[in-house]
C-alpha cells in the first residue's frame, strides 16, 4: 500500500509541477490528511508511516527541480506552514513544532526531514496540493486556478491541485479612467 502511495504522491508532484511551470525556487504548498490517505477521517486516525509515503514521493520530485515544499499543519496549529528556511529569507517564524496528532504527520514528517526547517504562519505559494481536503487556498497566491490532474485520490484522499497566476490589472476599464 504505501509504495502505491508513493507512486501516487510521485505522479501528482511531477503533474503539478509541470502544469503550473514551476521552476526552481518556487513554492508548492501541500496540506495532506495521512487519516483520508489511509481511509479514516480527517483529523482522527493520523498515520506517520503513510505521511512518510506521501511526503517522500512529493519530496524526491521537488527536490529534484529545486522547487520547495511547503508542508501545512492541520487547524489545532492554525494551519502554520514548514519549510526550509532558505526559501522564506527573513520571514517571521512562529514558535511551534508540528506532531501527529497537533500539526499532523505530514507536517511532521517535513520537520523531520529538512536540513534547516522553519515555521510560519502564512505563505504565499506559486502552486498547491490538496490531499484530503485541507484546505490550502489561504496559502496560495492571489489567483489560484484549479488543475486537472490524471488522478483524483492519493490512496483514498481526494486529490484537489491548483497553480496560481499573476492578477490581470488594466484592460479595457483602465483606457477610460
Amino acid at each position: 500500500m504505501n509504495n502505491e502511495i508513493y507512486q501516487q504522491a510521485k505522479q501528482a508532484a511531477k503533474e503539478i509541477t509541470e502544469a503550473a511551470g514551476l521552476k526552481p525556487g518556487n513554492i508548492l504548498v501541500v496540506g495532506c490528511s495521512s487519516s483520508e490517505v489511509a481511509g479514516g477521517v480527517i483529523g482522527h486516525d493520523s498515520s506517520l508511516e503513510t505521511a512518510e509515503a506521501v511526503f517522500a514521493g512529493i519530496y524526491d520530485v521537488l527536490k529534484e527541480k529545486g522547487i520547495y515544499l511547503a508542508a501545512q499543519c492541520c487547524e489545532h496549529l492554525n494551519r502554520a506552514i514548514c519549510v526550509e528556511r532558505d526559501a522564506v529569507p527573513g520571514a517571521e517564524e512562529v514558535c511551534v513544532v508540528p506532531q501527529p496528532k497537533a500539526g499532523g504527520s505530514f507536517a511532521t514528517t517535513a520537520y523531520r526531514t529538512f536540513r534547516d526547517p522553519v515555521m510560519l504562519e502564512e505563505i504565499k505559494a506559486d502552486a498547491g496540493l490538496d490531499i484530503g481536503g485541507t484546505l490550502i487556498g489561504m496559502h496560495l497566491k492571489r489567483v489560484a486556478v484549479p488543475v486537472r490532474l490524471s488522478l483524483d485520490h492519493i490512496g483514498s484522499a481526494i486529490l484537489l491541485a491548483a497553480r496560481t497566476r499573476p492578477k490581470y490589472i488594466g484592460g479595457e476599464r483602465a483606457k477610460y479612467q
